[in-house]
């Protein structure tokens, strides 16, 4: 019997199993694949210790990202068959699918045909990111050519894929990051320039990078109390997109520049994109064609195997990864 990645408690890594689940053949408008790997992400994380926009109902399996081989297509699946290499993107809850082990049930308009070029660990790792910050960038804050951006948490899988596409459309990507540490592998990642956040002074750094022109976008999964100093250093009519909220600190609103400089702060999560058919496809469009272009390209930093998976997310929750963690699933059953 095919193992699932699930737990059936809330708390850390530990509380993870790799349980015997039966997978039934695919229903209608699903697909059922045999994962070669699995992408890791935060969302997951979240989930399993009760801070996500939906609670878990135990025993729980998780996941959002997969790649694999289809391997039965349910009724009124259309475009997709037996055998077909595939990825899948996050267009679904974790309550109502979950991609963490070796043989998943997906639904079928979020299974997606990937590049060939591409390797199992890295078509596991391509959609969350890359759509995130398509979505946030190009699809919402407009992002154009000559746009200065600033990408808080760059050293991220969502953050390395936000410099390649600011890089792919002409746009200038200045990458965030906590200390110096990582500042040649995100240079070396296509960061136009990196600021050191608690070595540097934003404000000033941010002045001399845009001549005092102001940052146009702010790409922020953070907030806390570096926001502040960011919409200090935007532009008139900036636009801010606010994507997730690591920082544990409140966040403070400097109304007068906010209203000053006719500043837009959105709010944003990847699913109003993949939930919206037409926008899902601009976006696997917008992607693909990068990908196929070479201007995007995942970034793995460290596979680990499925019977590893408690030390995988482990390793997510230290923060010391530039990129994506993946993990492989064995081909043995």
């Amino acid at each position: 019997m095919p193992k699932t990645v699930r737990f059936h408690n809330l708390g850390g890594p530990e509380v993870l199993s790799l349980d015997e689940v039966d997978v039934p053949l695919p229903g209608k408008g699903e697909v059922r694949i045999r994962t070669r790997a699995l992408g890791l992400n935060r969302a997951e994380i979240m989930f399993r210790t009760g801070n996500y926009v939906v609670e878990p109902v135990f025993p729980q399996a998780l996941g959002y990202e997969a790649a694999g081989t289809v391997e039965a297509v349910g009724a009124e699946v259309s475009g997709l068959t037996v055998g077909d290499a595939v990825s899948v993107v996050p267009a679904f809850a974790m309550t109502e699918y979950a991609l963490h082990g070796e043989l998943v049930l997906a639904p079928a308009h979020a299974v997606v045909k990937h590049p060939e070029q591409l390797t199992w660990e890295e078509a596991a790792g391509v959609w969350m990111p890359f759509i995130t910050a398509y979505g946030g960038l190009i699809d919402l804050a407009g992002l154009s050519a000559g746009d200065t951006v600033v990408i808080p948490a760059a050293s991220s899988s969502v953050g390395l894929a936000a410099i390649q596409i600011a890089n792919m459309i002409g746009a200038k990507p200045v990458a965030l990051t906590r200390t110096s540490s990582k500042r040649q592998q995100l240079i070396d990642a296509g960061a136009a320039a990196v600021i050191a956040t608690e070595e540097e002074h934003v404000v000033e750094r941010l002045d001399q990078i845009t001549d005092g022109a102001g940052v146009q976008v702010i790409f922020d999964p953070v907030a806390g109390p570096l926001l502040p100093r960011l919409i200090d250093a935007a532009s008139t009519a900036a636009t801010v997109v606010i994507y997730g909220a690591l920082s544990t600190d409140d966040t403070a609103l400097p109304v007068l520049a906010v209203l000053g400089k006719h500043i837009t702060i959105r709010g944003y999560e990847l699913f109003e994109v993949t939930t919206d058919p037409e926008r899902l496809r601009g976006a696997v469009a917008f992607v693909r064609d990068g990908l196929n272009s070479g201007a995007l390209k995942p970034t793995v930093d460290k596979v680990f195997e499925m019977e590893n998976i408690a030390e995988a997310y482990q390793y997510l929750e230290s923060n010391g990864q530039i990129g994506k963690v993946v993990v492989s699933v064995p081909q043995n059953r």
